[in-house]
């Protein structure tokens, strides 16, 4: 059981991370361990001031506002520890790519969840937050599957993040991933348009599907090298839907190797059996302005060594 403690009225300047944000969820990150409805209550009681003024929930802070928040008893959180990672046994400090004070880019293991929920209770996020307890602001700036691995942005202002969205949702970013298909991909070039649809199974798993009603969705395909019984392809996303490319290819005839939602669960065991535990999908290249300066970055993340590893024993075509 968690100590409480007796909090004293506190005053919080409004700084850059907390710019533009509504005050309720400013409060949210303060006041941590208090339930949100008490939360509400002291907001409706006017027992929070900016700048000396009452406020409801919906006020949005600017910059160099003053938050008086009044006194509250608090549990103790305890100290969140850093869990080993999935296979690397690394912190993820130790897989940054690229970092300055307005993002951080790293290379995502495969086999962890970028944020909890679902059954997962911790992800890349959290983990972060725990590795990095005096960062102020940490928030994903997109997403990758649980089993993808590579390149993954997390803003650490509220302006790069703000940014950040408006980029990824005009097209302004290019992702470009590795994967690795069974049979012969005849097509040096090919784009897929197919319009996804997503929904959740019966046992409640969320999954997409091809469906004329769904969401317009985009891929480049483009072929990178063959052997007998496979093909790498590199694939670029012009939209982000979810599981946008393993759908698309498995929508194709050609699965990716070892997924396990949308490929042959057969043919993955035997490839399991050669080495291949994981899906063969990895985010190997973003290109995007920086948020901030407008700088052109390039970010590249090396193919795994697991996955460079079967590619290795693939016999010649």
């Amino acid at each position: 059981m968690n100590d409480l403690r007796k909090e004293t009225v506190t005053f919080v300047t409004v700084d850059e991370s907390g710019d533009g944000q509504r005050v309720d969820n400013f409060l949210f990150t303060q006041l941590k361990g208090v339930p949100k409805s008490h939360v509400y209550r002291i907001l409706r009681k006017g027992e929070v001031r900016v700048n000396k003024g009452r406020v409801d929930a919906t006020h949005r802070l600017a910059l160099g506002e003053v938050v008086r928040i009044p006194p509250i008893r608090t549990a103790v959180a305890p100290t969140q520890p850093v869990l080993a990672l999935p296979r690397a046994g690394r912190r993820l400090l130790d897989r940054v790519l690229y970092q300055d004070d307005a993002i951080l880019v790293l290379d995502k293991p495969a086999g962890m969840a970028v944020h909890g929920g679902s059954g997962v209770s911790f992800g890349v996020i959290e983990q972060l937050r725990a590795e990095l307890p005096n960062s102020r602001f940490l928030e994903l700036a997109h997403r990758l599957d649980r089993e993808t691995s590579g390149v993954l942005v997390v803003a650490c202002r509220r302006s790069a993040l703000v940014r950040l969205h408006d980029l990824f949702r005009a097209g302004g970013i290019d992702k470009r991933y590795l994967a690795l298909v069974p049979g012969n991909w005849q097509w040096p070039v090919r784009h897929i348009e197919d319009p996804l649809y997503k929904y959740l199974d019966a046992q409640g798993e969320r999954r997409v599907m091809v469906r004329d009603d769904g969401k317009p969705s985009h891929t480049i395909f483009r072929r990178e090298a063959m052997w007998k019984e496979f093909t790498l392809l590199e694939a670029e996303l012009k939209t982000g839907r979810t599981h946008q490319i393993r759908v698309h290819l498995a929508h194709a005839g050609f699965a990716i190797a070892g997924d396990e939602k949308y490929g042959d669960f057969a043919r993955n065991r035997e490839w399991a059996r050669q080495g291949l535990k994981r899906m063969f999908l990895h985010a190997r290249r973003l290109t995007m302005p920086h948020p901030l300066t407008g700088e052109q970055l390039t970010i590249d993340a090396p193919l795994p060594p697991e996955l460079q590893q079967f590619m290795n024993g693939l016999s010649a075509a």
